[in-house]
């Protein structure tokens, strides 16, 4: 690029910063103040661990801070850091006095770097992008923990570098250069737009996250705002897709979906994938990048029946030149979507057809209403998973498994009550609140509804109640547990009203019955499958300042199995079942390409020819591997990777009556755990002699 186009650059910057209005200084009011203040004594006396408002805690208030403004480093200078350090003692008396005119300095400081480097961005994009994309310059991907820039100069270099590779990507997008300038005005005159927009509200709920994000992800402010969205949401059915999402620096990343939602009925969004436009159908997709989480949840809310534009990044992108637009039909989560229900899977061995209940349990529900309201014929999960035994126990079934894969929790008199199906009475789990006062749930009836083999299968996604019940039957030995590490969910938050908004508070701590906590580690199957969820972006171990796993004492139970005497020989039975299997092997591959490629990814070509090189490269593996799964299947070949949600959904989906294999061989990865499960079920049940196997083979065979 030639020295005049630079000095040119440089001289528009100069004349925007001189003509560019000043904007009004933003300064706190009694409301944010006040709030403040009980936001802080709520902090130190209810919450669950012990907090000191002092100088150490300033120090990581005020990183925290710095972290909410500014994540990757784009706007601040080390200098403007510096100049503020005296909150690294100060962030205490701050909160605790209200005293909150210099955090509010320090977010004007940041409005007006960012207004000036966004200005400056439109300036270079308004006199014409000229890359060559030629060079052999990396960009690095993620700068949270990078060093603060020394001066403007330094950060327009940077940007130089952002601007590159954001047009670089949307030329291997394929979009003409036209159209590459158009898209990027559009998104850094958004960001512009919402940075001039703020209100001291707005900078009371970014300094009140900083403050509450260092005792624990999970304890928040909610602005009045904010807080009545929440009561809606709590009242009402609310229309949307079905998706938990969370910031993820300048992104949006779907951590969860709604089990029976629309988002998971689609087939199209994956918990790790990133959102970074949204819009109605039929009109221009609105670019989300860097706009508040609050915002885009709104944007993705609307009217059911209608539908919504998401413009994603799977969670398997080399980068977001691989964003794809795709369409979700907004929709209420019925209970039915929700509820229980059960299958009965055929397991195909030597000796004949053996039949395991397969039971689905998508969350823990009780109708609250109908239960106090002293109603016989209440809906629960306890009451309907009684009912699909007894239906399974008709056809004739040697084992259950459990599916609680995906489920996020929900009633915690559920989760104990679902427990005293499977037990002779006895506790459950442990509460511990903030006095470290212990609570001791447990099943108080006498006898078993189902004392017969039974697993559990899990996945990254299971929490909450999920990890109680998991964990119990562990502890119990009443069955197995399988699948993957659960997401670590251990904690309790209750909602108190302020003067201004309300405050969400972690009051206590799950335990289980051998005194163990769910928190952070969440429950280790007795056998494990290969998961595709890296734990590094999803997981409570993945969120910052998440409560640490510790113990209490153990509680007096009486064990009611001893599967563990059985684990190296399910293990050895399940490994040659895997390694023979197309879906596992496939599984098992894709896990170790994923952890490959998340090393790999730490910075970016802006070289056209390598980026384009690194894409297909990784494209082709992955490719290669989803290939020769669907060889070994029978099943249709992809041509690109880019199809695989949607083939895989159509496969998932199609008619099996007309082929007897076809259900064989149409089954997507998640069935074949489902029937792994039952295999290793069946294993147990033999090699323990839980039941006496009778022939299975047909008349036709005898």
């Amino acid at each position: 690029m030639s020295l005049l186009v630079t000095l040119g650059r440089a001289t528009t910057l100069a004349l925007l910063i001189a003509t560019a209005p000043a904007m009004a200084e933003l300064t706190p009011e009694d409301p944010q103040r006040i709030a403040a203040q009980e936001i802080a004594e709520s902090l130190q006396t209810g919450h669950y661990v012990e907090i000191s408002l002092d100088n150490e805690w300033s120090r990581d208030a005020f990183q925290r801070y710095l972290d909410v403004l500014d994540n990757q480093r784009y706007y601040l200078t080390a200098a403007d850091i510096e100049e503020f350090n005296d909150l690294s003692t100060s962030m205490d008396e701050a909160v605790t006095e209200g005293k909150l005119d210099r955090a509010y300095a320090l977010y004007n400081r940041y409005q007006q770097r960012a207004t000036e480097q966004l200005e400056w961005t439109l300036a270079r994009i308004d006199e014409g992008l000229d890359f060559s994309f030629d060079s052999d310059l990396r960009l690095e991907v993620d700068r949270k923990d990078a060093p603060w820039l020394r001066n403007r100069e330094a950060l327009e270099a940077l940007w130089m570098k952002r601007l590159e590779n954001a047009a670089l990507s949307l030329t291997l997008s394929e979009q003409e250069p036209e159209e590459v300038e158009e898209t990027l005005r559009k998104r850094y005159k958004a960001q512009l737009k919402r940075v001039r927009q703020t209100n001291p509200e707005d900078v009371l709920e970014y300094l009140m996250a900083a403050v509450t994000a260092t005792i624990d992800p999970h304890t928040s402010y909610l602005s009045p705002r904010q807080s009545e969205a929440f009561n809606i949401q709590m009242r009402l059915s609310l229309e949307g897709i079905g998706a938990m999402l969370q910031p993820d620096g300048e992104f949006v990343k779907v951590v969860s979906l709604v089990p029976g939602g629309p988002a998971d009925r689609s087939g199209m969004l994956e918990p790790a994938d990133r959102i970074i436009g949204v819009g109605p159908l039929g009109e221009d997709v609105t670019n989300v990048v860097g706009m508040r989480l609050d915002e885009v949840v709104e944007m993705i809310r609307g009217p059911k029946g209608t539908v919504v534009q998401l413009d994603i990044v799977p969670s398997q992108a080399a980068d977001l030149s691989q964003s794809k637009v795709i369409e979700i039909t907004r929709d209420t989560v019925k209970l039915e979507d929700q509820a229980v229900n059960s299958e009965v899977i055929d397991i195909e061995r030597e000796d004949g057809v053996h039949k395991v209940g397969l039971i689905h349990v998508p969350t823990f529900y009780v109708d609250f209403d109908a239960w106090q309201a002293g109603e016989e014929d209440y809906r629960s999960t306890t009451r309907d998973v009684a009912a699909e035994i007894d239906s399974l126990r008709e056809q004739g079934i040697e084992g259950i498994v459990l599916d609680l894969r995906n489920n996020g929790g929900g009633a915690l008199q559920e989760a104990n009550s679902l427990i005293g199906l499977f037990i002779d009475r006895g506790p459950t789990v442990q509460v511990r609140d903030a006095r470290g006062r212990i609570s001791l749930y447990g099943d108080t009836e006498s006898g078993t509804y189902y004392d017969g083999p039974l697993a559990v299968l899990v996945n990254r996604l299971s929490a909450s109640a999920s990890e109680i019940f998991a964990g119990a039957i562990q502890d119990y030995r009443r069955g197995l547990v399988v699948g993957t590490e659960t997401f670590g969910k251990g904690t309790v938050q209750t909602l108190s009203d302020l003067t201004h908004g309300q405050v969400k508070l972690t009051r206590a701590k799950f335990y289980r019955i051998s005194g163990e906590s769910t928190q952070n580690r969440g429950i280790t199957p007795d056998i494990l499958f290969p998961s595709l969820v890296d734990p590094e972006k999803i997981g409570e171990s993945s969120l910052d300042n998440a409560l640490p796993w510790d113990t209490v004492r153990k509680v007096q139970y009486r064990q009611q199995g001893e599967p563990q005497l059985y684990l190296d020989m399910l293990r050895k039975q399940h490994t040659k079942r895997a390694q023979e299997h197309p879906n596992f092997y496939y599984l098992e591959r894709r896990a170790e390409l994923a952890e490959r490629l998340r090393q790999q990814r730490t910075t970016v070509s802006l070289n056209l020819e390598q980026r384009k090189r690194e894409v297909e490269a990784q494209d082709a593996e992955q490719l290669a591997l989803e290939n020769a799964r669907r060889s070994a299947l029978g099943l249709e070949l992809l041509e690109d990777w880019s199809d695989r949600r949607n083939k895989n959904k159509d496969d998932e989906s199609q008619d099996t009556d007309s082929d007897e294999d076809s259900e064989k061989k149409d089954q997507p990865i998640d069935r074949a755990q489902v029937e792994e499960t039952a295999e290793i079920l069946l294993d147990y049940a033999r090699l323990s002699n839980k039941v006496q196997f009778a022939d299975h083979s047909t008349e036709e065979q005898q």
